[in-house]
């Protein structure tokens, strides 16, 4: 298995190289990378394993709904209309661009990013607007290299239209400076399975995985475990419960929740996690995850 990041060692220039190899058919490019990124073939014919199948989702699974999910800004409407306005992170403004933001007007901390972003791309989290670089900061929102993004060939995101959005900063009372517990949850047609708890996220990122019953089942992935025990939020039944109703419409989908002060926020869905490269330890999760990914026998195609 190479380690392409090594070789190509900043975000923009893989992105550079990627966008230029655009005109690969998208099923070659995506057993290229797989190759790649995890050392084996891609089995797109009979797909067994979790990674396998979110390659086979990419290229088949086209629900026009999912465009709407990934945005930032439209998913909110995603989410009131299943009513769960309450989940919310308070929003303090939508631009279309970088340019339009009206920075003197804005609190003293908040979350900025675009709202074709994913996987972390283009977030910004500002604890004290007199210590921003606003000329660095319009250069991380706006380069055209994450304009869409098409590496991965995700097409859920394929064609949004960027913006900017400004939302509320949650804050870690605990250790503010370790970020807001993430908790990421594997859906199956609204079913919740499995549960990644990210902690640490600016200050030594670890993960832990669970079951549903909150037993940890000891799987790592690409970062760290917890060095402590992770206690199970109080109303963790209520997130399963918001997770399902989120997810019931996808044969998959992660649904990614904080839960600050026993209050649970909304963060995103994300229907191609790692973009399907991933190396569990196990590697036999991978095949567990794949088990329960039923992929669909009618598809939706919207091009």
């Amino acid at each position: 298995m190479m380690d392409y990041k090594k070789i190509i060692k900043t975000p923009e220039a893989r992105a550079i190289i990627l966008n230029a190899l655009r005109f690969v058919p998208d099923k070659l490019m995506l057993k290229f990378q797989y190759k790649i990124k995890t050392g084996r073939s891609l089995n797109l014919e009979d797909p067994k394993r979790y990674t396998e199948k979110l390659q086979w989702y990419k290229l088949n699974y086209k629900n026009s709904i999912m465009h709407q999910c990934v945005d930032k800004y439209k998913v909110r409407e995603y989410v009131k209309s299943k009513g769960l306005d309450n989940i919310l992170v308070k929003l303090i403004a939508k631009y279309d661009s970088i340019d339009q933001v009206e920075w003197e007007r804005l609190p003293n901390q908040f979350v900025i990013k675009t709202t074709n972003g994913g996987g972390g791309l283009n977030v910004v989290i500002c604890k004290d607007k007199k210590k921003l670089d606003i000329t660095e900061l319009n250069k991380k929102l706006k380069p055209q290299i994450f304009k869409t993004r098409t590496g991965g060939r995700e097409w859920a995101y394929y064609n949004l239209i960027p913006g900017i959005i400004l939302e509320e900063l949650l804050v870690n009372e605990e250790n503010p400076e370790a970020g807001v517990n993430d908790y990421k949850i594997f859906c199956y047609k609204g079913n919740p399975k499995y549960i990644i708890v990210d902690v640490d996220r600016y200050v030594g990122h670890k993960r832990n995985f669970y079951d549903t019953e909150w037993n940890n089942i000891a799987v790592k992935s690409d970062c760290p475990s917890a060095d402590r025990v992770l206690e199970k939020p109080k109303n963790f039944e209520k997130m399963l419960e918001i997770a399902s109703k989120l997810s019931e419409e996808f044969p998959y989908v992660r649904v990614d929740l904080y839960n600050c002060k026993g209050k649970i926020y909304f963060g995103e869905l994300t229907f191609y996690p790692w973009s399907g490269y991933v190396q569990f330890d196990p590697d036999e999760f991978d095949f567990i995850l794949g088990k329960e990914f039923k992929l669909p026998k009618k598809l939706i195609d919207t091009n």
